[in-house]
């Protein structure tokens, strides 16, 4: 019989644990960990960290023990608590969430209701084969002939707020063409394209015990063990770069290499096959953020022009929800995002909104039902502006109508 060295065994098993206990019975903890500076941050993120919000003068984010040792090994203060559980799938309270079942029915029920005008369409698979499925919004019926605007929702797991927005939209724009002029002249030229689950495997899975997961990846079963690839570090643009980890158990692991996942390959295949999208929108939580490239470099995009409309636009956008406008790298470093990807290849003025909460203790990634509504609401306007922006966003920087003076 093979007699493998202690340190092995040792080893293997640790291993084991990490692989079985992240994605079972793992204590998880709300950390918050005091910092001066985006070099600090950083140094955070390089650790294979996944940072769900940023303040003035600390960072917090959901982790085991395995990120509070990172964090202690950088010598920089912190704090814990315990995280409490909540019954699913969803809790009798969140029944107005919509798990993978009822999103599909969702759609199926737009197209049923507004047929002259929504179409349900499909971007491919996800891993475990579910349907990758989306609704197109619009009076023309030749696809792919008019200016276009894409909304994009849950690329991480536990952002179940951010499949309500997109999927809302869509019902308001279905529900109020007939009645509103304002959504008649726009879906009368213009196209848009909404798929509310970018990643329904990771979901479902985290609603399918007694308890939420915290689950943020897909459901990749990794070469050691452990499972899970996180989709917004899986792009080309700065794959593998700061705010990335090559760990699989790590929440931002980006991969084997860029667009090694069936979810974030669909998303490519079909961005890619848009031609005349123009303004793109990607919704996460939380944090209360309006976010433009690049994310993976401090550097500004290379043409002035197009960080002014990155500008201009956030800005807008942010005086109707009330977010904070920033480009994404001023938080911290993260590569391989999806807007990073779709500005630098395809030239499309790219958004990510992280939507309310604004912070871990007044919600985080499961602030109830009652927060739905509200959250709609306040990104109704921001979307419609986008819409109508995409037939030519180069526009807004001629326009004088700025009432916050918001626009540089």
């Amino acid at each position: 019989m093979l007699r493998l060295p202690a340190s092995v065994l040792v080893l293997t098993f640790f291993l084991a644990l990490v692989a079985w206990g992240r994605n079972q019975d793992t204590k998880i903890f709300s950390v918050r960990v005091s910092t001066k500076d985006a070099s600090e941050r950083n140094s955070i993120a390089n650790a294979g960290i996944a940072i769900d919000k940023v303040f003035s003068d600390s960072v917090a984010f959901i982790g085991t023990e395995i990120e509070i040792d990172k964090v202690k090994n950088l010598g920089l203060k912190y704090k814990v608590n315990n995280i409490s559980t909540r019954k699913l799938d969803f809790p009798s309270s969140d029944q107005a969430f919509h798990n993978y079942s009822e999103m599909i029915q969702a759609l199926d029920s737009i197209q049923n209701k507004h047929p002259d005008i929504a179409s349900r369409f499909s971007i491919g698979k996800s891993l475990e084969g579910r349907e990758l499925a989306g609704i197109r919004l619009s009076r023309s019926k030749k696809q792919d002939s008019l200016p276009t605007a894409i909304f994009m929702g849950c690329h991480h797991s536990r952002e179940h707020l951010s499949v309500e927005v997109p999927l809302k939209l869509a019902e308001y724009l279905a529900s109020q063409y007939e009645t509103d002029v304002r959504i008649r002249n726009l879906l009368d030229n213009r196209e848009v394209l909404i798929v509310p689950m970018i990643n329904p495997d990771g979901a479902e899975y985290d609603i399918t015990s007694n308890d939420y997961k915290y689950w943020r990846k897909n459901r990749r079963k990794n070469v050691d063990g452990t499972y899970g690839v996180d989709l917004n570090r899986n792009y080309s643009k700065g794959f593998g770069g700061s705010g990335s980890s090559n760990s699989p158990s790590s929440d931002i692991f980006h991969g084997p290499q860029a667009f090694s996942e069936p979810e974030t390959q669909a998303v490519r295949d079909w961005v890619r096959s848009r031609k005349k999208t123009t303004v793109l929108l990607s919704f996460h939580t939380f944090s209360e953020l309006v976010l433009w490239p690049f994310g993976h470099t401090n550097d500004q995009v290379p043409s002035q022009i197009d960080q002014q409309v990155f500008e201009t636009m956030g800005k807008k956008m942010a005086s109707w929800n009330k977010y904070t406008p920033q480009k994404s790298s001023d938080l911290y470093l993260a590569s391989g995002d999806t807007t990073d990807w779709a500005y630098d290849e395809l030239k499309i003025f790219a958004f990510t909104f992280e939507l309310s909460p604004d912070s871990m203790f007044t919600g985080g990634f499961y602030p109830g039902a009652s927060a739905i509504e509200p959250t709609f609401k306040a990104n109704i306007e921001p979307a419609l502006y986008l819409i109508e922006k995409a037939e030519n966003p180069y526009a807004v920087l001629k326009e004088q109508k700025d009432p916050l003076q918001l626009i540089p």
